[in-house]
């Protein structure tokens, strides 16, 4: 058992090194990540809904918040960029 979590923990290691992400970047990601996530819960609820208008308008929130998320990722590499990280 602990042979197998070595090698657990040892390609986990292996997996970050391997990863040349800035934090910058990271960020990033995580801030469209987490957008896409409440975007497609959107979508699942506006699916879920009976009138058409209220789905709609979900549906457009839901593309906004991926829009926006998008624009935000952007300023935080851009911010980065300009501080030279």
């Amino acid at each position: 058992m602990k042979l197998i979590y070595q090698a657990a923990v040892a390609a986990g290691l292996l997996a970050l090194a391997a990863c040349n992400d800035t934090p910058a970047e990271n960020a990033a990601e995580n801030i469209v990540e987490n957008a896409e996530n409440a975007a497609d819960n959107m979508e699942e609820a506006a699916d879920n809904m009976t009138n058409d208008a209220a789905a709609d308008a979900t549906e457009n929130k839901a593309e906004a918040v991926r829009d926006d998320a998008e624009n935000k990722a952007e300023a935080v590499e851009d911010a980065a960029d300009a501080n030279g990280q």
